[in-house]
This record gives C-alpha cells, sequence and structure tokens, in this order.
C-alpha cells in the first residue's frame, strides 16, 4: 500500500504538481498582493535593480510575483509565467539581498528554485494549459 502513494506514477506525479503549483504560487502572489496593496508608498522609492526607474521596475516584480504566480496556480502558460518568476527571485537573491544574512534571502532561493521545477516539469495533468493541449 505505501509502495502505491510513494512511486511516480502519472497519476501521484501530476498530483504533486498540482499541489506544488499551488502551494508555490498562492505563497508568491502574496508577496505581489503586498506590493500591490502598498504600490503608492514603493513606486518612488522601490530598488531599480535594472536601471530603468522604481515604479516600471515594481511594476516588473508584481507582474512576477502576482500575475505570473496566479498563472502558476491554475497551470495556464506555466513554464512561461515560470521565467520571470525565476528573473526577479534570481534578482532578489543575488542582487537586493546580496549581502544580507542567508535567513533573509532564503526564501528567494526557494522560489527561484521552485519556478525552475515549474519550467522543466511544467503544470501536469491538472492545469489549463493540459485542457489547451486537447
Amino acid at each position: 500500500m505505501f509502495k502505491k502513494f510513494t512511486s511516480l506514477s502519472h497519476w501521484n506525479l501530476d498530483l504533486m504538481l498540482l499541489l506544488l503549483r499551488v502551494v508555490f504560487g498562492m505563497s508568491m502572489m502574496t508577496h505581489g498582493y503586498s506590493k500591490i496593496q502598498r504600490y503608492e508608498a514603493l513606486q518612488d522609492s522601490f530598488a531599480n535593480y535594472l536601471g530603468i526607474g522604481s515604479e516600471p521596475t515594481l511594476i516588473l516584480v508584481i507582474f512576477a510575483e502576482f500575475v505570473c504566480a496566479g498563472l502558476v496556480v491554475i497551470g495556464a502558460l506555466s513554464r512561461l509565467a515560470a521565467i520571470p518568476m525565476f528573473v526577479t527571485m534570481f534578482v532578489a537573491f543575488f542582487v537586493a539581498h546580496a549581502n544580507d544574512p542567508f535567513q533573509k534571502k532564503e526564501l528567494a532561493l526557494v522560489f527561484m528554485t521552485l519556478s525552475v521545477v515549474i519550467f522543466f516539469l511544467g503544470s501536469g495533468k491538472y492545469s489549463i494549459d493540459r485542457l489547451l493541449k486537447k
């Protein structure tokens, strides 16, 4: 019985991809949503790591953390959506928090790693992507 649930059958893999997408995407969406709520306060003071200005950088981060994360949750364009999420977390880990202790930047590393997993594995059977393929 235990072997059945721990095997990597397609049923289990697709179910685990669904769980991964929902938990990862919803977790990242909370960070994007907090930036949406504080948009006016952040728009002039947000870090400008890309050299395009504070507000455009904030908009790109919100796009990655909220919009792309939402796409990952529902499994729509998941592989494509994982790219801006990866880039945002790469900049957060290696640039924005470069001099911070590991505890402060470890979440960015986890999110960056999970975006790579989603990019390579895709969204699985229980997704909008799967419905669009049919």
